[in-house]
C-alpha cells in the first residue's frame, strides 16, 4: 500500500543551481533599476560634490514616423509611439545637457539594457561611447553639437539581440557614473535588418524585400494546381500592439534572451509556439469542423486579432488549420525584420515518413482498399537550395519537406491469398506540381516550382533523386508497363451547391476490343487530402472498340456532398479499374474546387487620415436553404482594426448590409478585407481597395 499522505507531498524545488551562477534571462519584460548614481568605491557621507560636472536635462529619441530614424529604417509604418530601428543601421538621439558639452572634458556614454541581470559579456549591456578611443560593440558618435544639444549616432551590431531594450544616458564624475532614471519612452526596439549586407537576414532583391518584409496585405493560395482559388490575409505586422505580441511569443516559450539575434533559433522556436501543443502556443488545430468555443479558421480575415487576443490572454487562441499556422508565422516573421512568405503546394505528400512514395493499394479487382491506404495528399526551416538539391541532411526538416515536393503516388495491388503488393502505376507528377506564392508588389501569383524541385524527368531531377536515395529516403524503383487504355477526368468549373456532370474519357490505343470494369469513388477531402467522408460510389462498364475513345457521365448532385462539406472543401474523384482483356491496371485522379460566392465591399466617405469612413459589406444567400449562426468579419491595415457581427439567421434568397465606421491613421494604399462564415458555408470573401491621402 502505498502512504497518502507521502504521495501529497509536493515535488522537490527544481534549481539551476550547479549548473549556472544565476537563471538564464528568458523574458524580455524583465527588467532591473539601473542606478541613477553608481559609486566608484566607497563615498563618504552627504552626496557628492556634482554641479561642476555635465547634468543631463532631456533626452529625445527622435520616434515620431516622419523623424529621422524611422524613415531611414522603414519602420514607419509601425502603429507604435516608441523608438523602432533596425540593426547594424545608425539610429540617432539627442541629448540636452545644462550647458555645452566639452569633448576634452566631459565623457559620456549612451547605455542600452535588455531582459533581466544584465551582462556585458552576455550582450545584454552595451555601453557606447561616443569617442574614437572609447569604441565598444556598438559603434557610437557625435553627429553634431549645438549650444547645449548633442546628436548621438549609434550603429547597433549587425547580430546583436532583437527585443525592446531599456536606454540610459550615463555621465562620468571622478566620484562615479550620473545615469538618467529609467523611462519607458525611451525604451528602442531593434529589429533585424534585411536591408544591411551584415546581417544574416539579408535580402538585396529589393522588390523581393518589400513584398517580403513591408507588405501587410497578403494572398493565401488554395484549391487544384489548375484551378486555383484565392483568399486575401491581413498580415498586419505593423498593427499596434503586434510588435509586443511577437516578443512575448519568445517570453513565453522561455527564449534565452542571448539565442533572439540568431535568426534561425528565433524562426525555429516560433514555428513550435505557433501551434499550443507546444508550450502553450499562440493557436489551437481544429479539424472536428465544431467551432463552439471559439472562432472558425476560415473565419479569420487576418494576424492581428490572433496575436493580440493571444498576448492579452496568455492563453492559446481558438482555432486553427494550415494556413492559419502559416499566415501568423508569416507575421511574426515580417514584424521582427526576417523576411517570409506563404507558399502554397500542390499537393503535398504528407503522410509519408519522409519517404518518397504515397501509396493506394487495390484489391484484386482495382477498386481502392480503404483499409490498407493510409497516406494523403496535402515544419520547421529547411534550406530551399537543399531541398532543390536533395540535400536532406540539413536542418531542420528537409527530410520530410523535400517529400512533401517529390512524392510519387504508387497503385499497388494486393494479392488476397498472402497479402504481397505489386506496384501497377507509378504517378510521379501528381505530387508537387506546382507551388505558388504572392507576386512581389502585386496580386497576381506566381510559380516558384522551380526554386524547390527541377523539372520532371529531367537528368537534374533524377540526380536529385539518387542524392536523396543516398541519405535514406525510400522510392519505389519499378516501373509497371503503362495500360494500352487511358483514363482521363477533364477539369470542371463547379460552384458550390450546384449539380454538375463529372466526365470519364477513355482512350483504346490498342487495335483490339478491351472492356474496362471501373470503380468511381467522391469525397469530401479536407485540404490536406485527408478523406472526411465518400459521398459517391458508381461502378460503370465501359466497352472499348478498338482504337476507338469513349465517354462515361456521372451525375454528382449537390444534396449528395453538401451535407458532407467541411472548411476549404474540395471534392476528389479518382478512378481505378482493371482492363478484363489483359488484367492491367487505369487511374485517373481529379481535385474539384468548389467555387463560393463572394462578399461586395464597399467604401465611401473621403479617403484622408484622421476623417471617418463607412464600410458597407453586403450578402446575398444563393441558395434554397437557410445560413444560420453566421459571423461576419471585416479589417484593414492602417485603416481600421478586426470588427465582426454576428446574424442568427439569413433566410434563402434573403440579403444582409452592414455598414460600420472607420478611421485610417496613415497614408497610402491599402485594403480592407472581409469574411462570412458558417456551418453550411465557409471561405466566403470580398475585398474593397483604397488610398488614404495625407
Amino acid at each position: 500500500m502505498s502512504d497518502p499522505e507521502a504521495a501529497a507531498q509536493p515535488p522537490p524545488q527544481v534549481s539551476h543551481r550547479g549548473r549556472s551562477a544565476a537563471p538564464i534571462a528568458s523574458s524580455n519584460a524583465d527588467g532591473e533599476e539601473v542606478p541613477e548614481f553608481e559609486p566608484f568605491g566607497l563615498m563618504p557621507r552627504g552626496p557628492p560634490p556634482l554641479k561642476e560636472f555635465l547634468d543631463i536635462w532631456d533626452v529625445n529619441m527622435l520616434r515620431k514616423p516622419n523623424e529621422v530614424n524611422k524613415q531611414q529604417h522603414s519602420t514607419y509604418l509601425y502603429a507604435s509611439d516608441h523608438l523602432i530601428v533596425r540593426r547594424g543601421q545608425e539610429f540617432q538621439l539627442k541629448v540636452t545637457f545644462d550647458r555645452p558639452y566639452k569633448p576634452s572634458d566631459d565623457k559620456f556614454a549612451v547605455e542600452f539594457v535588455i531582459g533581466g541581470s544584465p551582462q556585458f559579456s552576455k550582450g545584454t549591456y552595451i555601453p557606447v561611447s561616443v569617442t574614437s578611443d572609447r569604441q565598444s560593440l556598438w559603434a557610437g558618435r557625435v553627429v553634431d553639437s549645438t549650444d547645449n544639444v548633442v546628436t548621438v549616432g549609434i550603429t547597433p551590431a549587425p547580430d546583436c539581440i532583437v527585443g525592446k531594450w531599456r536606454t540610459y544616458v550615463a555621465v562620468v564624475t571622478p566620484y562615479g557614473i550620473r545615469r538618467t532614471r529609467q523611462d519607458e519612452s525611451r525604451d528602442v526596439y531593434i529589429l533585424f535588418n534585411p536591408w544591411v549586407a551584415a546581417d544574416s537576414v539579408f535580402l538585396d532583391e529589393g522588390n523581393e524585400r518589400e513584398e517580403c518584409v513591408l507588405n501587410e496585405v497578403g494572398v493565401i493560395y488554395h484549391g487544384a494546381f489548375d484551378d486555383v482559388s484565392e483568399r486575401p490575409w491581413n498580415f498586419g505586422q505593423f498593427d499596434y500592439g503586434v510588435l509586443d505580441a511577437c516578443l512575448f511569443i519568445m517570453d513565453k516559450a522561455a527564449m534565452p534572451i542571448t539565442n533572439r539575434g540568431d535568426p534561425i533559433k528565433v524562426a525555429r522556436k516560433a514555428s513550435a509556439m505557433m501551434n499550443s501543443r507546444d508550450d502553450d502556443g499562440v493557436l489551437v488545430g481544429n479539424w472536428s469542423g465544431d467551432y463552439t468555443y471559439g472562432v472558425a479558421p476560415t473565419s479569420w480575415t487576418g494576424s492581428t486579432e490572433i496575436l493580440l487576443n493571444y498576448s492579452s490572454s496568455k492563453m492559446p487562441v481558438c482555432y486553427a488549420q494550415c494556413w492559419v499556422y502559416a499566415a501568423v508565422f508569416n507575421t511574426f516573421l515580417r514584424c521582427l525584420g526576417i523576411p517570409a512568405r506563404v507558399v502554397t503546394n500542390f499537393f503535398s505528400a504528407h503522410d509519408n515518413d519522409g519517404n518518397l512514395k504515397t501509396d493506394i493499394i487495390l484489391d484484386e479487382n482495382g477498386r481502392i482498399d480503404k483499409q490498407r491506404t493510409k497516406d494523403s495528399i496535402w515544419c520547421g526551416p529547411a534550406s530551399v537550395q537543399a531541398i532543390k538539391h536533395g540535400q536532406i541532411c540539413f536542418p531542420f526538416d528537409a527530410p520530410f519537406v523535400f517529400a512533401e515536393v517529390n512524392s510519387d503516388v504508387v497503385f499497388y495491388s494486393r494479392n488476397p491469398r498472402d497479402g504481397t503488393l505489386l506496384p501497377v502505376k507509378v504517378n510521379s507528377s501528381h505530387v508537387g506540381r506546382m507551388v505558388v506564392t504572392k507576386a512581389p508588389g502585386q496580386d497576381t501569383r506566381r510559380d516558384i516550382t522551380d526554386q524547390y524541385k527541377f523539372s520532371e524527368g529531367s537528368p537534374e531531377e533524377r540526380t536529385v533523386l539518387e542524392k536523396a536515395e543516398e541519405y535514406g529516403c525510400q522510392r519505389e524503383k519499378a516501373t509497371p508497363l503503362e495500360a494500352d487504355v487511358d483514363l482521363d477526368m477533364p477539369l470542371i468549373e463547379v460552384r458550390v451547391g450546384d449539380d454538375f456532370e463529372l466526365k470519364l474519357e477513355f482512350n483504346n490505343k490498342s487495335g483490339q476490343a478491351r472492356t474496362v470494369d471501373v470503380y468511381v469513388s467522391g469525397n469530401v477531402v479536407y485540404y490536406t487530402g485527408v478523406t472526411s467522408s465518400e459521398f459517391l460510389f458508381k461502378t460503370p462498364k465501359v466497352t472499348l472498340d478498338p482504337r476507338k475513345a469513349e465517354k462515361k457521365v456521372i451525375q454528382v448532385r449537390s444534396q449528395d456532398y453538401m451535407r458532407q462539406l467541411v472548411e476549404q472543401a474540395n471534392l476528389h474523384f479518382i478512378a481505378t479499374g482493371k482492363v478484363k482483356e489483359t488484367g492491367q491496371i487505369v487511374t485517373a485522379m481529379r481535385v474539384v474546387t468548389l467555387h463560393n460566392p463572394k462578399l461586395s465591399v464597399q467604401v465611401s466617405g473621403l479617403a484622408k487620415v484622421s476623417e471617418e469612413m463607412l464600410v458597407t459589406v453586403e450578402f446575398t444567400n444563393p441558395f434554397k436553404f437557410n445560413l444560420e449562426d453566421v459571423y461576419v468579419r471585416v479589417e484593414g491595415p492602417g485603416v481600421m482594426p478586426p470588427k465582426s457581427k454576428h446574424y442568427s439567421l439569413i433566410t434563402a434568397g434573403s440579403s444582409l448590409t452592414w455598414t460600420e465606421s472607420f478611421t485610417p491613421r496613415r497614408e497610402g494604399p491599402t485594403k480592407l478585407m472581409a469574411s462570412l462564415d458558417c456551418a453550411a458555408l465557409r471561405q466566403v470573401y470580398g475585398q474593397a481597395q483604397l488610398t488614404v491621402k495625407p
